[in-house]
């Protein structure tokens, strides 16, 4: 009998304390607490990328500079991280009208590509930005001799990233365009607000093949050729205003 009634009090004990335990774990109060973070435009230098696949970092190779290096990016917040140069190479001279197609873009650590432009916009604003190239003159050598009549093409680019393709800019033109050696600009690539962000490429080509005929030289066969090297410059200018003009 004693012994019932010590399970029976061990059991009443038992209970007791399970509805302890329940009571005390309700809900009595509550307090919210924050998660933050802040970001800020980032005006450092952003290294280039492999034109198909942007998710790789490159070291591009001009051979129009004496140790093969390009020019370093603009650096800030909105910027030009690289741009190709177009290497036409070396040719017999010859009395007929020719084309002559750009060198795709080499490095020293990837698959050749397309030639190309990459843009960064860490502004963190969304405000947009244009893209647009000119040629500084007609080419011409060391003695000031020009080419005369020589026409530079470019096939129209297409852009890519690893950003999200909903914030895409748009490649501004439809056709193939020809660079005037009088220094008008053609506007390529133009992000409106809410575009842009990140950073972009605006190839010529979409892969490799493609990039071997998008950079055309065509020089009339009429063209006096002296057995020298022929140059010019291109200018690439990122403004922050995007364009609202189209090539149709």
């Amino acid at each position: 009998m004693k012994k019932n009634l010590a399970t029976l009090g061990l059991t009443v004990c038992s209970l007791a304390l399970i509805q302890a335990t329940q009571v005390s774990a309700e809900e009595v109060a509550s307090y919210q607490t924050n998660g933050t973070i802040t970001f800020e435009a980032d005006d450092s230098i952003t290294p280039p990328v492999d034109p198909v696949n942007p998710e790789k970092p490159v070291t591009p190779i001009d051979p129009s500079k004496p140790d093969d290096k390009p020019t370093e990016g603009t650096g800030g917040p909105l910027s030009i991280d690289f741009a190709s140069s177009f290497i036409f190479g070396g040719h017999k001279i010859t009395t007929e009208t020719m084309d002559y197609y750009a060198g795709l873009q080499t490095f020293q650590d990837s698959e050749d590509g397309p030639n190309y432009i990459q843009i960064t916009d860490k502004r963190g604003t969304q405000e947009g930005w244009t893209v647009s190239v000119k040629q500084n003159g007609q080419f011409e050598t060391r003695n000031g001799d020009i080419l005369e009549g020589a026409e530079l093409f470019l096939s129209a680019g297409t852009t890519t990233s690893v950003t999200d393709q909903q914030y895409s800019p748009r490649a501004t033109l439809k056709r193939e365009v020809t660079l005037n050696p009088n220094g008008f600009q053609d506007v390529l690539v133009s992000a409106n607000s809410g575009q842009g962000m990140g950073t972009w490429i605006y190839k010529f080509g979409n892969d490799a093949e493609e990039g071997r005929t998008a950079v055309k030289l065509n020089v009339p066969g009429k063209t006096v050729k002296l057995a020298q090297e022929y140059s010019t410059t291109i200018t690439w200018t990122l403004s922050n205003i995007p364009t609202v003009t189209y090539d149709s």
